[in-house]
């Protein structure tokens, strides 16, 4: 692989937001039976007119602005014209020579611990359009049927330049692009439903010398399976130059049950499509006034709400950027933050990101579903933090208002008398009591098995049911085993 380099980029269609279509008043709402959200537009009836959706627009210029790219004052729809059973007009309604959006970036978070490191990558363009319909094959007894409920629906396409070197690279600039789009309300992000899917151009060459014939895997709809075509497809063109094959441009389909790629089609250029300017649009101008009333309702971004994180909390840049990879995991932490107190804002995250996040992996539940408000979650903190409680009794509490069998921290610690001992004198005498019980421990201690004193700390604990403060009852008990005889 040293003798390679990697070329990637990646064009994502983004579904819009919107109620309806880019050109039609149809519905967009995703599981409705075949065929009936599509309006005489859709359908490509004679006669029709398109007519442009507002929020669609509105979507668009707020990704602009999100990733510091030009919003142009003055873009062109344009027909692409090609041929397939789902796309009833024979052409496609795109942008091509004068997209909505124009340049930006996105930074990406790659790796962990020693290895992570940060990077931008460049966006050649976004633009608006129209999706096709959808081609079914099964049960039809060998035909096919065609269900045209998404042919309209709007669109935003936005490609990369060819930035990424690797397969993690790529899947983190697919989070990364995920986690801002629906941060700033322009898609819901369903990976399921087609609401987000990737097409990955990869191609390969020696170091040195022009890039690579790139091929691309189209239709990606999990960040899974896209590190795996990617991966696959890599190792594939590096094995088929080094037997002495070439690489032909094509558009490859990824079978996720065998994790392999196999060729859909040749790989169509720009001429090969004949765009023209659409007759029926009239080219679609923005005003400068727009841009900044959008710009002015955007939310804080995720780049500078991590940046802010680390800043005010002191945190790092992994755990800033995995609590801003999505705005609602953001505001809750930031809600236990102000909870426990600014100072606890590390035992937060830790929080927030361990012990939260597995409890809701474990139900299958997003962060905005969690039974356990950011606001419970700092009274567990702030407990914590005043020496109330200790972090296992911690874990008791948190699991009894995860099952709601109370309304904050306090009520379940004196309800269940969960509170900490601290009185030196009451755990001096569990101390000795255990000494006493455990002479062969005492003994293994001594010897210089350092395993002996952690038994004899979980019997002290486990004779203050766990109550006992864990940093008194260790220093205590080396205190008297450290003692002359």
């Amino acid at each position: 692989m040293s003798q390679w380099e990697v070329v990637i980029g990646i064009e994502t269609h983004v579904q819009l937001a919107t109620a309806s279509k880019i050109f039609s008043g149809a519905a967009t709402a995703f599981g409705a039976a075949p065929n009936t959200q599509a309006a005489p537009v859709d359908l490509a009836l004679p006669g029709v007119l398109p007519v442009l959706n507002k929020r669609a627009v509105e979507c668009a210029i707020r990704f602009g602005l999100a990733v510091g790219a030009k919003v142009a004052e003055r873009s062109v729809f344009a027909r692409k014209n090609y041929f397939y059973p789902d796309l009833p007009k024979g052409y496609q309604i795109s942008q091509f020579e004068l997209p909505v959006v124009q340049g930006g970036q996105i930074h990406i978070s790659v790796g962990q611990g020693d290895k992570a490191y940060e990077k931008p990558v460049r966006l050649t363009r976004a633009h608006l359009e129209e999706d096709a319909g959808k081609s079914l094959h099964e049960d039809f007894h060998g035909k096919t049927g065609i269900d045209l409920n998404r042919a309209g629906t709007p669109l935003l396409e936005i490609v990369t330049e060819p930035d990424m070197r690797s397969a993690d690279e790529a899947v983190a600039y697919a989070r990364a692009l995920h986690a801002l789009v629906r941060w700033i309300g322009i898609c819901d992000g369903n990976m399921q439903e087609g609401s987000f899917r990737c097409d990955a151009n990869v191609s390969v060459h020696r170091p040195g010398t022009p890039f690579g014939t790139r091929r691309e895997i189209k239709n990606l709809n999990s960040f899974r399976f896209l590190k795996e075509a990617i991966e696959y497809e890599i190792r594939w063109q590096i094995e088929t130059l080094e037997e002495g094959g070439t690489i032909e441009q094509a558009t490859v389909l990824f079978d996720p049950a065998s994790g392999t790629t196999r060729a859909m089609r040749s790989k169509e250029d720009a001429h090969d499509y004949r765009y023209f300017p659409d007759p029926d649009l009239l080219p679609l101008v923005i005003s400068s006034e727009w841009i900044e009333r959008t710009r002015a309702e955007l939310p804080e971004l995720p780049e500078a709400k991590k940046q802010r994180f680390m800043a005010d909390y002191g945190l790092s840049a992994y755990d800033a950027t995995t609590l801003t990879a999505s705005l609602e995991m953001a505001d809750y932490f930031e809600a236990a933050v102000a909870a426990a107190g600014k100072d606890q804002a590390k035992l937060c995250a830790n929080w927030v990101m361990v012990d939260l996040a597995a409890r809701l992996n474990k139900a299958g539940l997003e962060i905005a579903q969690a039974p356990v408000s950011a606001v419970q979650l700092g009274g567990v903190v702030a407990r914590i933090a005043d020496g109330t409680i200790s972090n296992a009794i911690a874990k008791k509490v948190f699991e009894a208002l995860w099952v709601g069998e109370g309304a904050s921290a306090d009520e379940i610690i004196e309800r269940q008398g969960l509170k900490q001992i601290t009185d030196s004198g009451a755990i001096e005498r569990l101390v000795d009591e255990v000494l006493a019980a455990n002479p062969a421990n005492v003994a293994e201690f001594k010897a210089g098995k350092e395993k002996a004193f952690n038994a004899l700390v979980g019997q002290v604990m486990k004779a203050a049911k766990g109550k006992a403060n864990p940093q008194q009852v260790n220093a205590l008990l080396r205190q008297k085993l450290q003692a002359p005889a």
